[in-house]
């Protein structure tokens, strides 16, 4: 009996964890999946924090438990690239997971870029790491910004020029006299 009983606390288990990766695919705009082993436990501790940091949610998962929970999803494709112990990175921002995962992969030989896959599109190690080259959403607002602001200080510039002028202009007469 006890033996049942631990079934169908593992069928619960299994369920909650699909439901959780459901959600995290529901928010994602894409998943890189990297194949982890052989990181020591600090270098995976390092990873996480920086994850952390760039908003990208890091999870090692059971590929038959991913596969259920794409299916049906934008992302159903990533599931033929599943095989090995992979790591998850999730992000709402298109390039977070990329740069984080494909980052750490630069200093770590032992973290492998596999694949990545945004809205009905599959990425192979290449794609993520073209993926990781592009700027941020946060970089390229920065840039539009910048973009913008500077017609309206050049503008300020010119209408604070034609007082100073005018006053050059005057202290010049006044020298004069």
């Amino acid at each position: 009996m006890s033996g049942a009983r631990t079934v169908s606390i593992t069928k619960q288990e299994k369920a909650a964890q699909i439901e959780e990766v459901t959600a995290l695919l529901a928010a994602a705009q894409t998943i890189v999946v990297a194949e982890y082993r052989g990181l020591s436990v600090e270098a995976v501790t390092k990873l996480r924090k920086q994850a952390r940091g760039q908003g990208v949610k890091l999870h090692v998962l059971k590929n038959t438990l991913a596969r259920r929970a794409m299916n049906g999803t934008a992302f159903k494709g990533l599931s033929e690239k599943l095989v090995g112990p992979l790591m998850y990175g999730f992000s709402s921002d298109p390039v977070a997971a990329a740069k984080v995962l494909a980052g750490f992969a630069k200093d770590n030989d032992k973290l492998v870029l596999k694949a990545g896959a945004m809205a009905n599109f599959v990425m192979d190690e290449k794609g993520v790491k073209a993926l990781a080259t592009m700027p941020s959403r946060e970089e390229l607002l920065a840039k539009l910004m910048a973009t913008m602001q500077a017609p309206i200080g050049q503008f300020v510039r010119t209408l604070n020029e034609v007082p100073s002028r005018f006053v050059r202009t005057l202290a010049a007469v006044r020298d004069a006299k």
